[in-house]
């Protein structure tokens, strides 16, 4: 039996799944995607506010200044999350930091769907903010969650679904922000509220699922509710095998208080896997990949994309990470299926085994860099060659590909 048919078999652990990821790294992608489409709009209610109070309309140059503090209010709220992220796991729990998480969103939704009828785009900046930390401690917490949850042989393909969420709510952004929907500008506070809907959902069903079973017993010492938890998500009464593994465990931390960070870095068998983690996850951040979300309709914009084909085109972006992020959960599952195309799965997964992760890794920052500087002399270009804007198109989607298919999924494998 292959993984993909023992993970299909487990129903209360495909549903703890969904549960945990459409409050949690769901969250994150969709709140990244959902500020695009409305910014020329959020960007005129900062010069018509400004109006009305002062009298004076704003330069254009005071008016990306502001749209950049409102964008960047988001990774500075995703910082705060992540410092607050370990404590809320260890003293409340794995499962209580994911509920309690939703508060955050609807602080930030109620403070986005009430923002111009108070006529303050500060609303707007600071409930970008809390979506940030919403985003942070989901992030740190729901991939701990779920594979702390998950059996041992899965556990790598179900952490990697943290992405699969994300991905996922970036394209559901996209679509939600197509003028269609709620994409016109009578209805971007709608727009940025709607945010709520996934946190309703998760306060709704998450409850009903158990906590963490490696939290109940090495964090608490609840050996009877650790039991409990793995039956419900086990679907077995035979959890010896597990039970000693993680008996094991609580022997071998027991007494040892937290080590700070700088404890981390003195430790020599430590040392080096602390920096890797810290490399990777900072190279995965800075390589400029979600700033792609935040500002695509200004890059095709700049590509010579048409402005009504801009919201169709976007959802491609968030379409390509959705497809090599279920990609490489579905390569973790190493499926022994026989159906023509599974055998491409199974070449890329022995391309991986014979590479390695690291070549992966080098490779996919190395073909982005590459992307990246074609895409600059396509953007130089673009008014003496009719073909240039469809090149800067395709290397855009190229370099997202790039990022999914190695650096976008690698680092959580290493974690």
């Amino acid at each position: 039996m292959n993984k993909l048919q023992r993970l299909l078999q487990n129903k209360i652990l495909i549903l703890t799944i969904c549960a945990a990821g459409i409050g949690g790294t769901f969250q994150y992608g969709y709140n990244i995607s959902i500020i695009n489409a409305p910014a020329s709009y959020i960007q005129t209610f900062m010069n018509t506010t400004w109006l009305e109070r002062t009298g004076v309309p704003l330069e254009s140059n005071v008016i990306l200044l502001l749209w950049s503090f409102t964008v960047s209010a988001y990774p500075l709220g995703g910082l705060t999350g992540a410092v607050v992220a370990g404590p809320m796991a260890i003293m409340l729990g794995r499962k209580m930091s994911l509920l309690l998480n939703n508060v955050f969103v609807i602080i930030a939704a109620a403070l986005s769907g009430f923002s111009r009828m108070a006529k303050s785009f500060e609303m707007i900046m600071l409930s970008r903010f809390f979506t940030g930390m919403n985003a942070g401690v989901s992030m740190n917490i729901q991939p701990m969650y779920l594979a702390e949850s998950a059996p041992k042989k899965l556990r790598g393909a179900v952490a990697l679904t943290s992405a699969s969420f994300t991905a996922l709510g970036l394209v559901l952004g996209q679509v939600v922000g197509l003028r269609e929907l709620l994409g016109r500008e009578e209805s971007w506070p709608f727009l940025l509220a709607s945010n709520v809907v996934p946190a309703l959902i998760q306060l709704t069903a998450l409850p009903w699922f158990p906590e963490s079973p490696r939290y109940l017993l090495i964090d608490r010492g609840d050996k009877e509710s650790c039991i409990s938890a793995l039956q419900k998500l086990r679907g077995t009464s035979d959890l010896s095998a597990e039970l000693e593994e993680m008996l094991a465990e609580q022997a071998a931390v027991k007494g040892q208080r937290a080590k700070n960070p700088w404890e981390l870095f003195q430790n020599p068998s430590l040392r080096w896997q602390l920096v890797s983690i810290v490399v990777l996850s900072s190279a995965m951040q800075l390589c400029g990949n979600d700033s792609m979300y935040s500002y695509a309709a200004y890059v095709f914009q700049e590509a010579g994309i048409p402005r009504d084909k801009i919201p169709y085109v976007v959802i491609g972006t968030g379409s390509c990470e959705l497809i090599t992020s279920v990609t490489c959960v579905r390569l973790l599952m190493h499926s022994a299926d026989t159906q023509p195309l599974v055998t491409v799965w199974r070449l890329l997964n022995m391309i991986i085994d014979y590479a390695g992760q690291r070549p992966l890794l080098l490779g996919g920052y190395i073909f982005m860099a590459g992307w990246a500087i074609v895409f600059m002399v396509a953007l130089s270009q673009q008014t003496q060659i009719s073909w240039m804007p469809y090149l800067s198109m395709a290397c855009i989607f190229a370099y997202i590909l790039s990022f999914g298919i190695g650096p976008g999924q690698f680092p959580q494998c290493f974690h």
